[in-house]
């Protein structure tokens, strides 16, 4: 019997720190941002499909981040065509993980879980949040985008309070105290239906 758990929620909110809190808890992780570093680097599956497409893309073997970004922002097309390209192999690299991991608990970690109707997969879903005066707080202490940034991303996730509406648990962030306290309530649900089951 296994148990897929969504874990989304937007920039700033907590998420990666929360999903390392479910793997201490003995769940299995899998990250749809590093399944998309794997693709991109140097023999990933995205190279040779994606470097037909935009060979300006290519860089020692490997897709360059940075000149997809590029690409993006002088194309309209060129996210849709990325995106039609990158998302079924990383659907196909989450079925491999999933077929390999022997853990009761999956928590798939995919930022746009709701954007991309990847809940529908789930056996629950459980998101991140802070109110939002902390969420940029976060973000700008970070000194990796400036403020117009952090707000066209934010403008282009879907509303905060939309996706802790629409999950199954949520999460929220303040302090690590309690959001461990809040993972650990969370997997104790899920053990306590799975030994039900």
């Amino acid at each position: 019997m296994m148990f897929r758990l969504g874990l989304t929620g937007s920039i700033g909110m907590g998420k990666s720190t929360t999903a390392q809190m479910f793997v201490d808890e003995g769940c299995a992780l899998w990250d749809a941002d590093a399944a998309v570093h794997r693709l991109y680097s140097k023999g990933g599956l995205a190279v040779t499909p994606l470097g037909a497409v935009f060979p300006e893309a290519v860089e020692e073997g490997a897709i360059s981040r940075a000149a997809l970004r590029e690409r993006i922002a002088a194309d309209d097309t060129a996210l849709k065509t990325i995106e039609q390209i990158v998302h079924p192999l990383v659907v196909q690299d989450r079925g491999t993980f999933t077929d390999q991991t022997q853990a009761e608990i999956i928590v798939f970690d995919i930022p746009l879980l709701f954007e991309t109707g990847g809940e529908r997969e789930m056996d629950a879903v459980v998101c991140v949040s802070v109110p939002p005066e902390i969420q940029e707080q976060r973000v700008l202490a970070r000194g990796t985008m400036t403020r117009a940034e952090f707000d066209k991303i934010r403008a282009n996730q879907m509303p905060n309070d939309e996706k802790c509406a629409r999950s199954d648990f949520v999460i929220v962030t303040d302090t690590v105290e309690h959001a461990r306290a809040q993972v650990q309530d969370v997997v104790r649900q899920i053990r306590e239906k799975l030994s039900h089951a």
